[in-house]
């Protein structure tokens, strides 16, 4: 009586091509997944960053709107009076400015003993915020702008700071693209309540 073994295996050049089929396919499918996974990631730094410059704007222009004293007035900062938080019961001394890189834009505020003039600033209270940490410096754009009561742009250096009823605050952030010049702008304009001539 005789047995017949058939046992059969794959071949080295059968391996092969498996192998090299399987890189084929695997290699498109990385390629896609991760292309689309570095656009989510980028669309999400721009989503995340056109929030918080939103959060931002709204915050400083909820304070520039209750300014009730400017004391200088620049492109690139401000110097004045207003309430920093809504349970404030006293303005504080505050300046809006960007650090000498011009990467940041900051906020010293100082609290006062009471509302100007009478009232003095207490030093103790200096406190620097970081109002937006990674702002870009666009090319002839102004942060602040300067409007008079019929909405018009105040030609810098404004002599009479008392001239100035209105501001627009533009903040700029990078997109998170490649490209150094892209970016995400927001201006808001806001109308000194305090400082209106027909209150």
């Amino acid at each position: 009586m005789s047995r017949h073994n058939s046992a059969a295996g794959f071949t080295l050049v059968e391996l092969v091509i498996v192998i090299v089929m399987i890189g084929i396919i695997i290699v498109p499918m990385y390629t896609f997944f991760n292309t689309s996974f570095s656009q989510y990631i980028s669309l999400q730094k721009e989503g995340s960053g056109l929030s918080d410059l939103t959060t931002q704007s709204q915050r400083v222009a909820t304070v520039l709107r209750g300014v009730t004293g400017i004391n200088s007035a620049t492109a690139d900062s401000i110097d004045c009076y207003a309430y920093f938080s809504p349970s404030d019961s006293y303005v504080s001394h505050i300046r809006y400015y960007k650090n000498p890189a011009k990467t940041q834009l900051l906020a010293d505020v100082t609290r006062m003993t009471s509302n100007p003039p009478i009232g003095t600033e207490i030093p103790s209270t200096l406190h620097t915020y970081t109002i937006i940490n990674n702002f870009f410096q666009g090319t002839g754009i102004n942060t602040f702008t300067y409007l008079d009561d019929s909405g018009a742009a105040l030609t810098l250096p404004i002599s009479d700071l008392k001239t100035i009823k209105g501001i627009k605050v533009t903040l700029v952030v990078p997109d998170g693209n490649l490209s150094k010049n892209s970016s995400q702008t927001i201006f808001v304009q806001v109308s000194l309540r305090n400082r209106k001539s027909n209150l």
